[in-house]
């Protein structure tokens, strides 16, 4: 609102605002947005320049027409896009994880196009019961009783928790050296509270004995909880008691013992890459553990969710649970969790056969990779920018295995008529995006976590961003 008795310097500068109509339709041929979002848009800069003017910033029409130009293109490229992960990690957060296959895309295409038989019985022509076929090959691939699914990792370990604590029962412990922070700050002391749970840190930092735990067991204990150490790891003077120890003190006492894994992994990764073992949660299960609990798009490949599996009369428990519903997975979930533990069942003689792409990625030899990059650049100019072939280090990313990082083959970049921020930002906005990473005043696109069939789109846009 422009005030009532403005000045006329005050006027004066509120007439350099551009007509938003006017602006608006000159601007959204350059985006591909629907109309009414960019009229919002240039609404809220026109409003946001004109309370600079009122309290006396200095700004032209031309300044307010190209920052909101610049402010609607870096707001067209936030929407969801498809982009060319080539930072060498393989379970990128912020690129959305790990990539569906075929298989489970080619699912989800049909189940989200069309009806399904989500909660419907096709044989009695009754209700049917949500996500049955899923759970029955859940507890089949973790060799299990039971398991369930809900639609992130966090929300398992909280329902979990709020399903086996009560009041007056209410205890958790946990080593203090397993008080982990995940993504986005979220800490495991955090999750406890907000299920209801009393946090009993036991141990130190470096050393946590069986002792500590037995101490720590009081009539009000609900559970103990192991957080495996997936993004971090401890180093020198350290120690902590085997699982099928605190197994035995945890059943001694009644008490079930939970784990929170993090990453899922369905195989030996140490197989498949030289990196270090992730615990399965089959191993853990046989060691003792009642309910282990993991993410269904880390190294399992497969659409965000949280697992559980364990004993029986557990997950019947959870299930039962009010909170349960608030965080079900729904038909697009469940449609591409069902594919890929199709996937494992099927290929368990040799899971690598499964077509998981992180896995494919994880498992790929240098030999191969260093023929892709040979094949992609070789056609390219080098007349403003050196372009080489290195030996680098791909990482799996997601939180989990800090120590790993395997030998991978990524194209090396160096321009001579930009700056490197440049040329990686024209890769970022071009179409499809490219993500690499920069460091020691050069651009690499490292090839393992590229696509192969999308490698002629990497060169188009390799041609147009150093020429």
């Amino acid at each position: 609102m422009i005030p009532l008795h403005a000045s006329p310097t005050i006027m004066s500068k509120l007439s350099a605002l551009p007509s938003v109509e006017k602006l608006a339709a000159a601007l959204a041929p350059e985006v591909s947005l629907p109309r009414p979002l960019v009229n919002l848009f240039v609404r809220r800069e026109i409003d946001r320049f004109r309370q600079l003017l009122l309290v006396d910033e200095e700004h032209s029409r031309e300044d307010i027409e190209k920052a909101t130009r610049q402010g609607l293109r870096e707001f067209a490229n936030s929407r969801l896009q498809p982009v060319i992960n080539a930072t060498g990690v393989l379970i990128h957060t912020n690129l959305g994880r790990s990539p569906l296959g075929p298989r489970a895309a080619g699912a989800l295409q049909k189940i989200a196009t069309g009806y399904s038989n989500l909660e419907f019985d096709l044989p009695s022509g009754a209700r049917g019961k949500r996500a049955g076929y899923l759970e029955t090959a859940l507890a089949c691939l973790l060799e299990t009783q039971a398991a369930t699914a809900v639609n992130n990792c966090a929300a398992a370990l909280v329902l979990t928790l709020r399903t086996l604590v009560e009041d007056g029962k209410n205890e958790v412990i946990v080593s203090r050296s397993e008080l982990v922070e995940i993504g986005g700050g979220f800490r495991i002391p955090d999750i406890l509270e907000t299920s209801g749970a009393k946090l009993v840190e036991v141990g130190a930092t470096n050393k946590t004995h069986l002792h500590d735990y037995e101490k720590a067991i009081t009539p009000q204990t609900a559970l103990i909880l192991k957080v495996h150490r997936s993004n971090f790891y401890i180093g020198g003077f350290i120690g902590e008691p085997e699982i099928p120890e605190i197994a035995k003190l945890a059943h001694d006492h009644g008490l079930p013992l939970v784990e929170d894994l993090g990453s899922g992994a369905m195989m030996n990764t140490d197989e498949l890459a030289p990196i270090e073992h992730e615990p399965t949660p089959q191993e853990c299960l046989r060691r003792g553990i009642d309910l282990v609990i993991f993410s269904g798009d880390k190294l399992l490949g497969g659409p965000q969710s949280g697992i559980i599996g364990g004993r029986a009369d557990l997950v019947a428990e959870i299930k039962k649970e009010p909170f349960f519903r608030a965080v079900r997975c729904d038909k697009l979930i469940l449609t591409t969790l069902q594919e890929s533990i199709d996937q494992y069942l099927e290929t368990k003689a040799d899971p690598t056969q499964a077509d998981v792409p992180v896995l494919t990625f994880l498992a790929k030899s240098t030999d191969d990779l260093r023929a892709r990059a040979e094949a992609l650049i070789k056609d390219l100019p080098t007349d403003n920018t050196a372009i080489a072939i290195e030996d680098t280090l791909a990482r799996p990313g997601g939180g989990t295995m800090p120590r790993s990082e395997f030998p991978s083959i990524a194209i090396k970049l160096v321009p001579s008529n930009q700056s490197v921020p440049k040329l990686a930002k024209k890769l970022r906005l071009g179409t499809p995006a490219i993500v690499g990473y920069t460091t020691d005043d050069a651009l690499f696109l490292d090839l393992r976590t590229i696509f192969p069939e999308t490698d002629k789109e990497v060169t188009a846009a390799l041609e147009s961003a150093i020429t």
